[in-house]
């Protein structure tokens, strides 16, 4: 996210009306890239996890690596990218082999400001680490973009009709990071599979992009440029534009996954599926282009400022169903790493000292930023009990098999063991106050300096040196964690 919060309400304040000012008295006739149909789906094809991670080279499928990004500006855009860095240093060995432990991830999921790391190593891989400083961390974003939403030249290409504010900023982020590419440029890469996410405005809905997704709304994510995606994934309201893409759902034969067969079922039971049958009514709201013919997407914060959501409701529907976990390759994982990076900051404010209570724009900002962090953190606690209750469920399918008839080792067969390891990188951890302060404070802005930078790179590296779950999982891959 572009401007969440800044480091004072007053600093906040100022540069939310400043940059609203620019946007607002812009005008023009642009029009939009348009997102293309497909007439058939093709289940075999197009940009899904389960096609492209057990492609990875030596890849050890039994382990589902996940990392994280959240929302939060060049802050988080850092900090994710610091957690990289440390992967990369963390040697481990496998099947005999030295490798690293950045070579085991699997899956990245990012939303606003942590999109942008997600993306930009899904495309450029090692190279990542030799130009993402100069090229986009430690370049002020944020002023080239208000400059080029100044510039008469752009009003009548970017701003205002069918293309918004955000068009101008997608065009921008290929110019200086994705080159014009697109997920079809991504399928024969070999690097994670990176999903970032935006949020349908109209619903509160998450949209990620991957095809599985745009399979709903009867689209080819193939064509779409990272660029626009990253632009969309990190659209906050009001200070950017939605991003609009056509939808063209129930027009190509969509078939829903197994497991919505099965949370069907429970309508009017909210357990033990409430969050895949929510997800299945969301679902239903994308195929229903008659009366929805064009989605407006922003932030992915909105709707899950860490990008895990998306991760739980799978977690959930691999649960209630085992044809679906054969339909996308799950049945021989056995343990889920999920390495959540929380760049969440809670700016020192000091409005109870005073009788007067704060502008209208700060209260705002602090109205809406509240929120988002306390879901967060409820959400960092809700993965964190997800492994015992992976474990109950579990045993009660073992339970149900045996009352059926079916013995011990049969029934325990039949229902494998997954285990589910969470790791939490967050300014929280940080043991000293002052330190710890200053991370809180960084603004959720596209423009740092580069001492704080460097120092989001270096705590990242440390955090998760200091994480007993990291140094664990690092030990079962055969390396070694050390402080």
């Amino acid at each position: 996210m572009i401007i969440e919060r800044a480091a004072s309400p007053g600093t906040r304040a100022s540069s939310l009306l400043a940059w609203i000012t620019v946007v607002t008295v812009l005008g023009g006739c642009a029009s939009r890239p348009i997102n293309e149909p497909i007439t058939q789906i093709d289940p075999n094809a197009g940009y899904r996890p389960h096609l492209l991670i057990p492609k990875r080279q030596n890849n050890e499928l039994s382990t589902l690596f996940v990392l994280s990004f959240s929302g939060g500006g060049t802050r988080a855009a850092a900090l994710s990218y610091g957690v990289l860095e440390e992967l990369r240093r963390t040697e481990i060995v496998v099947d005999g082999k030295r490798r690293r432990m950045i070579d085991e991830v699997d899956l990245m999921t990012g939303v606003s400001g942590g999109s942008f790391t997600a993306l930009a190593y899904a495309l450029h891989g090692e190279r990542l680490f030799e130009e993402y400083e100069h090229r986009f961390l430690k370049r002020d974003v944020q002023g080239e973009l208000v400059a080029r939403a100044l510039n008469p030249l752009n009003w009548r290409k970017f701003i205002g009709g069918s293309a918004g504010r955000s068009e101008l900023a997608a065009a921008f982020y290929d110019e200086i990071l994705f080159e014009g590419a697109t997920y079809a440029d991504l399928l024969d890469k070999d690097a994670p599979v990176a999903i970032a996410t935006g949020t349908d405005i109209s619903t509160g809905s998450r949209l990620a992009f991957y095809q599985s997704d745009f399979d709903l709304i009867c689209s080819d994510l193939n064509k779409v440029r990272l660029s626009r995606v990253a632009a969309s994934s990190s659209a906050v309201p009001i200070v950017f534009s939605a991003l609009t893409y056509d939808n063209y759902g129930g027009s190509c034969g969509y078939q829903y996954p197994a497991w919505v067969a099965e949370v069907a079922k429970t309508e009017g039971r909210a357990r033990p599926s409430a969050r895949a049958f929510q997800r299945y009514l969301e679902m239903e709201s994308f195929q229903n282009s008659a009366d929805r013919p064009y989605l407006h997407i922003v932030d992915g914060g909105v709707s899950d400022n860490i990008g895990v959501r998306g991760i739980i409701e799978t977690i959930e529907e691999l649960g209630v169903s085992a044809e679906f976990r054969g339909e996308v390759g799950f049945g021989v994982v056995r343990q889920i790493v999920l390495l959540v990076v929380n760049s969440h900051a809670s700016p020192s404010i000091d409005w109870d000292r005073y009788e007067s209570p704060p502008g209208m724009v700060s209260q705002l900002l602090q109205s809406t930023g509240v929120p988002i962090d306390r879901y967060s953190f409820e959400t960092v606690e809700s993965l964190k009990d997800r492994a015992e209750i992976l474990e109950r469920r579990r045993e009660l399918q073992v339970a149900r098999l045996r009352l059926a008839g079916a013995s011990k080792a049969e029934a325990e067969a039949s229902v494998p063991k997954i285990t589910l390891e969470v790791i939490d990188v967050a300014f929280d951890a940080i043991r000293d106050p002052q330190e710890r302060a200053y991370f809180m404070n960084l603004p959720t802005t596209f423009s740092l300096p580069a001492e704080g930078i460097d120092r989001l790179r270096e705590i990242a590296g440390r955090l998760l040196r200091q994480s007993p779950s990291y140094a664990a999982v690092v030990r079962k891959f055969g390396g070694t964690a050390e402080e």
